[in-house]
């Protein structure tokens, strides 16, 4: 047994490196809370085990959403990816998403680097066993070397290393991912404190080596040629872009995984955690979907100065002499050379209803979870709760206000929510679909939204400020202006319009009326109407959509005050369910485990009906409160 000794004092702990860990850690920091980041292993600090890849449909909001709160995630991609892309470009701004593919090594090199010149912050390699709780508060931790830290706040952002185990053909062993040593007594000691945890799955796909693929056989995906960014302070693009590829499984790859079927974890009852229902691997997607002829595989590199690709869509975690089998049926992969096998890791999650929308557990007051531990899958959504988790755990110490963001702020207000008063039964996955704001949540103006909330918290520097407020003015008066000048149905005017394909005008129209037109952009409208300040494009941007979308956007505005007067009305606190006549029995059990803060938040928990909401809305209006005593 390791001497215990005293290692530190410290405002707030951090368990934790992987993208959780690091926003959390820099966000406590940034804010002036004295941190320490505890890591078992300091060379995999911002390491991506899985897909080399950031952003997405959702996903890559919630990457702007972060930027601007102030967080990493977005400046350190623009500096270290290898491509970028709009997704949905077609479509509506509201599901228009930035994806990037990264230098996975570059990406936790850079991320490094930052942390490591932050002020507030030490790291240190240390891996941590317990906690220690005194009259329900934590106090701080104890590493395996039985050094003690003490901290009033301590952040647990162990993503899939609590009790992982790894998971090839028939063999298992106990590992966090890419081999690295897995955290086993820190989850014993939760289940101690009296935490429940739910056993959950993922995995990662093979990885082939570039020299031997064929990519005359594939279809090339390179990235957009104009300049990107998920940050809204970066400057300087990386336009020296790598193309990804695209191809296909065939009959005889679904032959292979059909006939070895028995071999798979998933089907011979080896693998016991839940998997990601919108990340299926290669076996579950051929059984499931048996009626499709094929399937898109997706290669990806993992880097500029590796060799190694990423064989996006055959997650699996088969034998490896069935995974060479599966690589060489798929064209363009005849003869690679597989240099890394695929797998699947088991790991536990906490519950997380357990936990209030700051991420601080309901059990220990100062005790924060944040990313897969969570039960989510991700490094986007691991991320956002990671930076709610470092503002709110410094907030409290620093005595200031906590944070929460509303399901209207942003999508991350979104995926906390969902977590705390719904739960989930499988690795949760943000998707568009689950935001009912989605139109208010949009990539473009992630700014507007959370910029101001960043700023207060300390998270966001004056000058950045005073250059965001001078962009939000800029918008609010060129659409005054707008709405104001009135566009003449002269030769220049007609001609323009009728260029872009739309009808002549009769009358007089306000500039405003005009760019409301399908056909018409802000700067054909501007061409007959010049502003007299010169316009960036992402504010030309902002108008021609607040503008095009006014209607829509303020019924969802509408809708959200509506809302918000439930969000408003507060459920007491220690308020007893039991003591409610007429409340479902379902209903009653459902309220006392998550302990909603609001009536909203009690209308979004599963198995509450609005019935039952209205009845706990009466009792509290009429001032009937039965309070738990507590002894």
């Amino acid at each position: 047994m390791s001497i215990q000794y005293e290692a530190g004092n410290f405002d707030v702990i951090v368990v934790g490196a992987g993208h959780a860990g690091v926003e959390s850690a820099y966000a406590a920091a940034k804010m002036g809370a004295k941190t320490l980041m505890l890591t078992i292993n300091l060379d995999m600090i911002a390491f991506m085990p899985c897909n080399p890849s950031v952003g997405g449909p959702a996903k890559g909001i919630v990457v702007r959403e972060i930027d601007a709160l102030g967080g990493l995630m977005g400046r350190i991609i623009d500096k270290t990816h290898i491509q970028m892309r709009m997704l949905n470009t077609g479509k509506g701004p509201a599901v228009r998403a930035l994806r990037a593919q990264a230098d996975k090594f570059q990406y936790q090199h850079e991320m490094k680097r930052v942390l490591e010149e932050e002020e507030n912050l030490q790291i240190h390699q240390a891996m941590v066993d317990e906690l220690i709780v005194e009259d329900g508060e934590v106090k701080g931790v104890i590493t395996q070397v039985g050094a003690i830290y003490r901290a009033p706040a301590v952040i647990i952002t162990t993503g899939t290393f609590l009790r992982g185990e790894i998971i090839l053909g028939n063999l298992k062993y106990s590992s966090g991912p890419n081999n690295q040593q897995p955290s086993i007594k820190l989850a014993d000691n939760l289940k101690e404190l009296g935490f429940d945890l739910i056993r959950f799955k993922t995995g990662t796909p093979p990885r082939v080596n570039n020299r031997t693929i064929d990519y005359s056989k594939t279809e090339i995906q390179p990235g957009d040629d104009v300049p990107r960014a998920f940050s809204f302070e970066t400057t300087e693009y990386i336009m020296d872009q790598l193309p990804c590829w695209l191809t296909y499984t065939t009959e005889e790859t679904h032959r292979t995984i059909e006939e070895n079927l028995h071999l798979s974890p998933m089907f011979s009852g080896m693998i016991k955690g839940t998997g990601p229902r919108y990340c299926p691997s290669i076996e579950d997607k051929v059984t499931r979907f048996n009626d499709k002829p094929r399937h898109q595989i997706f290669l990806e590199p993992e880097g500029r100065n590796t060799r190694e690709v990423y064989v996006q869509g055959l997650s699996t975690s088969l034998p490896e002499h069935v995974q060479k089998k599966l690589i060489a049926s798929i064209p363009g992969l005849e003869n690679a050379e597989m240099m890394r096998a695929g797998y699947a890791i088991e790991y536990d999650s906490v519950i997380p209803t357990q936990l209030w929308p700051t991420l601080e557990t309901k059990k220990i007051q100062g005790l924060y979870t944040a990313g897969q531990i969570n039960g989510t899958s991700g490094y986007e959504e691991a991320a956002g709760q990671g930076l709610m988790a470092g503002m709110n755990a410094a907030a409290k110490v620093l005595g200031r206000e906590e944070i929460i963001l509303d399901r209207s702020d942003a999508y991350i207000g979104v995926l906390i929510d969902d977590l705390v008063t719904k739960g989930t039964n499988e690795p949760y996955r943000l998707l568009t679909s689950r935001a009912e704001y989605r139109l208010l949540l949009r990539h473009d103006n992630a700014d507007l939204r959370l910029t101001e909330i960043g700023y207060k918290a300390g998270m966001i520097t004056e000058e950045r400020y005073v250059k965001f407020q001078h962009k939000k003015a800029q918008i609010e008066q060129e659409i005054a202006r707008l709405r104001e000048i009135i566009i003449k149905p002269n030769a220049t005017t007609q001609e323009v319009i009728r260029n872009a394909g739309g009808a002549e005008l009769k009358d007089g129209i306000r500039g405003a009326d005009l760019l409301k037109r399908t056909e018409m952009t802000y700067d054909l409208v501007a061409s007959l109407t010049p502003s007299e300040i010169e316009l960036s494009d992402d504010v030309k941007e902002q108008i021609e959509i607040q503008l095009k979308y006014e209607g829509y956007i303020q019924k969802a505005l509408q809708q959200v005050e509506k809302m918000k007067k439930l969000e408003d009305k507060k459920i007491p606190e220690n308020i007893d369910y039991d003591a409610i006549p007429s409340l479902a029995t379902e209903a009653r059990m459902k309220l006392k485990s998550v302990q909603p803060l609001s009536i909203a938040q009690a209308s979004r928990i599963s198995g509450v009906n609005p019935a039952d909401v209205s009845i706990l809305l009466v009792y509290i209006e009429q001032g009937k409160i039965a309070k738990v005593t507590t002894n």
